[in-house]
């Protein structure tokens, strides 16, 4: 597929870019973090797809036409403009057309987009998503602490070096000094440097787990935004062909005003229908616009042009077990994976503070000559800190509290987690059955509708404005469709996103340092 120049050169800036961050983190995270947790998966993209079909529009001409021609065109030349104006779009079911007004039927937005997407190169969903993996800069953000937390659980379990010296004694005693070369060790009991890297090991699956978890979020917020901006460029579509229509009608409304056929109030009925369209159009563009600034700034991606998007807007709506979907989120959602890792390193970091009142051993060993002597001689020397003022109690008392705070947050995560569910499921099913009556009953009944109104005007049963009013009818129904689609995809998005979204909201980073290797060498 091939895209333009400005587009390359942005996505190539940015692979560039993580090239340097990304390769490092993963460096890194690779030398020192021994059992990353298993990646969750996230939920492919939907396959897209575009067709296109044009009819040639016929030109009618009303120079010259003759006043009791109008109501003969008057049908024909709104034909003209309906096919005119849905050219590349495709029928939601298949209607058998008025016999006295064939192919006159405006048809429903299509499923697989605006007519944009099948005779131009656009971006599509699965596209954008990885441009946003590799640029949005969360996600090295979030890659980033995970290292942190590693160089802190490598840096907690050092052994602490020796200290190594010089001691005279009686040197200036003439034949009595005495020379003694020595090395100072403290030795680490109870495994108090394993237990260190235990709690940190669970910081550092704590943190992989922040990383998976803000890769939904991004992908949460790219589908979500792309899905916006799709239904928003659909509208605009759909606005500027009706728009085409509307035009026409103010145009015989007058023509009929003229010849004595009509009146004022149907040209004023026609003028404020497309002033409406026209503001319709304008919205649409406003929302594209937003929806678009939000989509590229997500993926990381802020200074690209606005390109055609290619998709389909209509997502599966597959009736769903929420009791089920509720226990796969809590099984699997990265966030809450996260907390019950801090609930593993809240137990480790007990073990690890229940020893600290163990002593560790000072020890000194010394080798030298005694001249007034002359004789060599060693000396060895120990001692520990007695634990007798200081059990660290206080520590061990925080840890526990450290653990219980770190169980209630998984407990609130999971309610949390429930009242999410309940209003994105909520969303989810109410866009669901309001789009398969959209498609089953109200579309196929305006289109009936419309078909009958311009069928009962040509044989002259109808009057004009009856005509407008099922025009702009159908009009309407296609744009409330178009917004049942558009929360149908926003719910199912932020389902298939485990209910995670923010991709641009600030990162959770560590909260370890290497503050227990200082405890443990500290003899206290």
């Amino acid at each position: 597929m091939k895209t333009s120049p400005k587009f390359r050169y942005a996505v190539s800036c940015g692979s560039l870019f993580l090239v340097c961050g990304c390769q490092t983190t993963a460096r890194m995270t690779a030398e020192k973090v021994p059992t990353p947790p298993p990646a969750a998966t996230s939920p492919s993209a939907q396959e897209t797809k575009a067709a296109a079909s044009s009819q040639p529009a016929a030109d009618v001409a009303f120079e010259d036409t003759p006043a009791s021609r109008f109501d003969e065109v008057l049908l024909t030349n709104f034909e003209d403009g309906v096919e005119a104006g849905i050219e590349g779009t495709e029928k939601l079911e298949e209607v058998p057309p008025s016999p006295a007004a064939p192919g006159n039927e405006l048809r429903p937005i299509p499923e697989n987009g605006n007519r944009l997407a099948s005779v131009q190169v656009g971006l599509t969903l699965e596209m954008l998503e990885q441009i946003a993996l590799e640029n949005n800069p969360s996600i090295t953000q979030a890659g980033a602490s995970a290292s942190k937390a590693s160089g802190f659980r490598k840096q907690v379990g050092m052994y602490p070096n020796p200290n190594i010296g010089y001691s005279g004694q009686q040197l200036d005693d003439a034949g009595t000094a005495q020379h003694l070369g020595y090395v100072e060790q403290e030795v680490v009991t109870a495994h108090k440097l394993k237990l260190n890297q235990r709690v940190l090991d669970q910081e550092v699956q704590s943190q992989l787990w922040e990383v998976e978890a803000q890769r939904y979020r991004v992908l949460t917020d790219v589908r979500q935004r792309f899905y916006d901006a799709l239904a928003a460029q659909q509208r605009r579509d759909l606005a500027i062909d009706f728009e085409k229509v509307a035009q026409e009608g103010v145009r015989v409304a007058e023509l009929r005003r003229q010849a004595l056929e009509g009146s004022v109030p149907e040209v004023l009925q026609t003028e404020i229908q497309l002033n409406e369209v026209q503001l319709i159009r304008q919205r649409s563009e406003i929302a594209y616009h937003a929806a678009w600034q939000q989509l590229i700034a997500v993926a990381g991606i802020p200074h690209m042009a606005p390109s055609p998007l290619v998709g389909e807007l209509r997502v599966s709506s597959e009736k769903r077990d929420w009791d089920s979907t509720y226990l796969q989120l809590v099984g699997g959602s990265p966030a809450i994976q996260a907390a019950r890792a801090r609930v593993s390193r809240a137990v480790a970091n007990m073990d690890r503070q229940d020893v600290q009142a163990i002593p560790n051993l000072q020890t000194l060993t010394s080798a030298g000559y005694d001249y007034g002597t002359n004789h060599s001689m060693i000396q060895v020397q120990m001692g520990i800190a007695l634990p007798i003022f200081n059990q660290n109690i206080g520590n061990i008392s925080a840890a526990q509290a450290e653990y219980c705070r770190a169980a209630q947050e998984v407990r609130r995560l999971e309610l949390s987690l429930q009242s999410q569910l309940a209003v994105a499921a909520q969303q989810y099913d109410s866009a669901a059955v309001t789009v398969e009556r959209y498609e089953k009953n109200i579309l196929p009944m305006a289109r009936q509708t419309l078909e009958l109104s311009e069928k009962a005007y040509g044989a002259g049963e109808f009057g004009f404005l009856q005509v407008l009013v099922a025009r702009r009818t159908f009009f309407d129904s296609n744009l409330q469709y178009n917004e049942a689609l558009q929360n149908l995809a926003d719910a199912k998005c932020l389902l298939d996103g485990m209910l995670l979204d923010g991709g641009l909201n600030e990162t959770a980073d560590t909260s370890m340092d290497d503050g227990l290797r200082g405890q443990t060498l500290s003899g206290q």
